[in-house]
């Protein structure tokens, strides 16, 4: 059966008439519910009503057509500020992490075109027009040059670029008309943070210099396997690299207990490489950025759009909270959660004990007396529990460093890659590899 595709709408004026209409489309169905239960005698919810499946089928579906910043400003938060939104909200955003539709071929010709000029097939022996992965911001595909090299070509979705303003705005106005959102939680400083990652990923020569300079930074790691950048056959919109053959972690999941430990101990091993030396982390912890090549075995590294720098304090800073769990000194967390920036001036006793204990909680692996089994560790939901308790506390919550929140995200995202595989990892080893980062 063939894929469906759908034309992403490439204008502003057209991707705000498809927000506005998604706006008119989820308040009409309120209003109709809200008067079917009024009149049945049921009490009337006003979460309830906008909560319905096919109000958030309809916000997943549209945000998901627009692909781009309205997609991933949702993916961001539900990864982000996960543990401190209300379930109802995470539902609705999770829908989000599913593969946007493709684009039309004719479109994606176009897209070709207009950055390759007309002549664009001279470049290619062959390209495969069916996309064999997707995201927010573009699609991949699989492509041939003259001299018979297999490349892949990231695919940028148009008018990405051109509306991330509008639309993060858009979307953040939807969900802060739902009322869903927590007060405490400070949504501004994500919004703004969003815009400025949105505006990197959506320029490809960048990304190109990121895997440029991953490449060379995991040279001495064998495990490792970054594609090699083709600057020849890249523009701001289109990311051409070396094509390289992997299998998607999934399919480990039921491989043999010591591949699927050396995966999951590569990528917290990764983790402590890009934090302690490279100074720069992949921030998008996803199982489709990743891949395995078990004749090699190479752990693929497929996407650095979301790559950032880390300046040393808080490389310090994290490298003396990570010392401070697996020694439990309380005295050094809180020197080394203060250093990253999470205590404010106005922040009480009671709050700064939750936080320690939090942290504490997520550096458990490191305490282990022998290799952590994840799969059996209920360390996230402990860890979620915490993070609402957290943010119950009116008034008080702090929202941290943004580069902090990234740090957490990849953290929290390889502790549930190793839970998939059913991974054990001796934490505390891998970490010990590593000295302190100095502040120059």
């Amino acid at each position: 059966m063939a894929e469906k595709s759908k034309k992403v709408p490439s204008s502003r004026v057209s991707r705000l008439a498809h927000l506005g209409g998604l706006a008119g489309k989820v308040a009409s169905n309120v209003m109709i519910s809200g008067a079917k239960q009024v009149l049945s005698g049921k009490q009337v919810s006003r979460k309830d009503l906008l909560l319905q499946p096919k109000n958030i089928h309809a916000v997943a579906d549209k945000l998901a057509h627009m692909r781009g910043a309205a997609m991933k400003l949702g993916q961001l938060l539900s990864m982000d500020a996960g543990d401190l939104l209300p379930k109802e909200l995470a539902t609705l955003l999770e829908r989000l992490r599913a593969d946007a539709q493709p684009m039309p071929h004719k479109q994606l010709i176009a897209l070709l075109k207009s950055n390759w000029g007309p002549n664009w097939l001279d470049k290619l022996s062959h390209i495969e027009l069916r996309s064999f992965a997707r995201a927010s911001i573009g699609q991949v595909h699989e492509a041939t040059t003259e001299s018979g090299q297999k490349i892949a070509l990231k695919i940028q979705y148009p008018g990405v670029a051109n509306s991330i303003d509008s639309d993060v705005d858009n979307v953040a106005m939807l969900i802060k008309l739902s009322g869903l959102m927590p007060k405490q939680v400070a949504l501004e400083p994500l919004m703004m943070e969003a815009k400025k990652q949105l505006l990197v990923e959506t320029n490809y020569q960048v990304e190109g210099q990121r895997l440029v300079e991953f490449e060379e930074g995991l040279k001495p790691y064998s495990q490792f396997k970054v594609p090699q950048y083709l600057p020849e056959y890249s523009t701001d919109s289109i990311l051409a690299m070396e094509y390289v053959t992997g299998q998607p972690l999934d399919d480990f999941k039921d491989a043999n207990v010591e591949l699927r430990d050396k995966i999951a101990s590569d990528l917290i091993l990764l983790f402590f490489i890009e934090m302690f030396e490279l100074q720069a982390i992949q921030s998008d912890p996803n199982l489709a950025n990743y891949s395995y090549n078990a004749q090699q075995q190479q752990l693929v590294l497929l996407d650095f759009g979301a790559s950032r720098s880390i300046n040393k304090a808080l490389a310090e800073g994290y490298w003396m909270l990570l010392k401070a769990g697996l020694n439990h000194d309380r005295a050094l967390m809180t020197k080394a959660v203060q250093q990253i920036g999470y205590f404010g001036e106005q922040i009480d006793d009671a709050y700064k004990e939750i936080v320690l204990e939090l942290f504490f909680m997520a550096t458990e692996p490191l305490r282990a007396q022998q290799p952590f089994n994840f799969a059996t560790s209920d360390i996230a939901i402990r860890i979620r529990d915490k993070g609402m308790s957290l943010s119950a506390r009116e008034g008080e919550w702090h929202t941290p460093p943004v580069d902090a929140l990234f740090i957490h995200r990849k953290l929290a995202g390889i502790y549930l890659i190793a839970a998939r595989l059913g991974a054990k990892v001796n934490v505390a080893d891998l970490f010990n590899r590593f000295e302190k980062p100095t502040v120059l």
